[in-house]
């Protein structure tokens, strides 16, 4: 029996409160089109996504317009491109021929981004890895819808120092190479530890092997409309908040369930999962700041916002994963500063650091995104950024990940400004003292004792 009520509060979610799916993205296995010869591999690469994403957009549109929802994004996520340069002699592989099919079959198909431009080196490099991380910046640079993501770690693995130390080298050279974009080629980059093979959001998603050959996956949001339910809890106990976050976020995934499953169904494909993950913007009233703000802090990164936000990220998956058949990819709060326009404003009154945000990725469901940071930053203090960020994964068997940004010739205190779901990055202030030795040590981190659980 259809409720009324729930109706009228489902439009009210949509134009009051900024309720939407965040995107729904095809996974496409490229295992198939590997092939010694590069130019044959490409061939193949365009003509499989070209043909198994042919009708993606359009059936997006037609969701949108059926149930009313907006769909923000359509995307394709690939098999990670280092697998297919492997089987490239390494005298003849040119990963950016990878990445230049990739933006062209993107574009043929209409998606905003296509992610896979990826390489998983968390226990070492084979062949094809160290080739393609080091064209990330070139690729990046050169495209306009790629998106990159390298894995250097896991709690199983341990961390690879070797690769954390490139990694700070590749973002720097990435920010470089598009200065006269906002450095945007370093926001089109992730470095993850415990990475997942279903994650439907840019710029870290890649379809991982385990996955079926092509797969809909969905990434839904409401901060908005969390942060509506948590205002009419005003003098309630902590647990009763808690409460309403959970009834609130199983509607949510309720909206992505179907689309996800319905998109399937049209595209002739299996539905893979729900990423329930509340994803902000810059847009005013769609915030995950101001839901801890409305929670009971006076500002985001005042103390107890760790608190508040393990709180937040636990009934979100508690209220969404009895909500969808298939929850996965990282599902829970996502803290990214430039696109969220809370974050914003407590790192420009001073409530917020660089400090603080880590102590939050150890509850949230990624880590530090799409921080701005001095462009004179050394590239060793981003790459022991990386290692922090990718210790607390490890430890804590989740996933962590940074998106970080130098902001070419910007010093802290000034504003790098990305425009659209970007939104504008405060540059945050480092702690300036050198890890260099730390980080010229390469080797590996061993895995800590809780990953013997065999």
């Amino acid at each position: 029996m259809i409720n009324s009520n729930d109706i009228l509060e489902t439009i009210k979610m949509i134009q009051d409160e900024n309720l939407d799916i965040r995107t729904i993205t095809m996974g496409i296995s490229l295992l198939d089109c590997i092939d010694s010869d590069i130019d044959a591999s490409c061939r193949k690469i365009y003509d499989k996504i070209t043909k198994a994403a042919e009708n993606h957009v359009k059936v997006g549109v037609e969701l949108e317009k059926r149930y009313g929802i907006p769909i923000i994004n359509k995307r394709i996520s690939v098999t990670p491109i280092s697998i297919a340069a492997a089987a490239v002699p390494r005298s003849q592989c040119e990963p950016v021929k990878f990445a230049m099919v990739l933006d062209k079959a993107a574009e043929e198909t209409g998606v905003n981004y296509i992610g896979g431009y990826s390489a998983l080196v968390h226990k070492g490099f084979s062949a094809g890895d160290l080739e393609l991380i080091k064209s990330i910046p070139s690729a990046l640079s050169s495209t306009e819808r790629v998106c990159s993501s390298v894995n250097i770690g896991s709690t199983h693995a341990g961390i690879n120092m070797d690769a954390v130390g490139l990694m700070g080298k590749i973002i720097l050279e990435a920010a470089e190479k598009t200065a006269d974009d906002s450095c945007f080629g370093a926001a089109k980059i992730v470095v993850f530890c415990n990475a997942v093979e279903d994650n439907p959001f840019m710029a870290g998603a890649f379809h991982g092997q385990g996955e079926p050959d092509v797969v809909i996956n969905v990434g839904v949001s409401g901060p908005g409309v969390v942060r509506a339910a948590v205002a009419k809890m005003q003098g309630m106990r902590i647990d009763e908040v808690a409460e309403q976050i959970k009834r609130t976020a199983f509607k949510i995934t309720r909206m992505g369930q179907l689309v996800g499953s319905e998109a399937a169904r049209s595209l002739g494909v299996p539905f893979g999962i729900v990423d329930l993950s509340l994803a902000p913007t810059p847009a005013v009233g769609d915030s995950v700041a101001h839901i801890l703000e409305e929670i009971g802090l006076e500002k985001c990164g005042a103390y107890g916002t760790t608190a508040a936000l393990a709180l937040l990220n636990d009934a979100v998956k508690k209220g969404g994963v009895m909500a969808s058949s298939h929850v996965g990819g990282l599902s829970g709060a996502f803290i990214p500063v430039s696109e969220d326009a809370g974050m914003i404003d407590a790192v420009r009154t001073g409530a917020l650091s660089l400090e603080k945000l880590e102590a939050m990725t150890a509850v949230c469901s990624v880590g530090l995104d799409m921080v701005v940071v001095p462009g004179d930053t050394p590239s060793e203090i981003i790459s022991a950024i990386i290692a922090d960020e990718a210790a607390i994964g490890m430890v804590n068997n989740k996933t962590t990940a940074v998106r970080i940004i130098p902001a070419i010739g910007m010093k802290e205190g000034q504003t790098l400004d990305f425009g659209g779901l970007f939104g504008s990055g405060p540059v945050m202030s480092v702690n300036k003292f050198s890890p260099s030795a730390f980080i010229n040590r390469g080797g590996r981190i061993p895995a800590p004792l809780q990953s013997l659980r065999n």
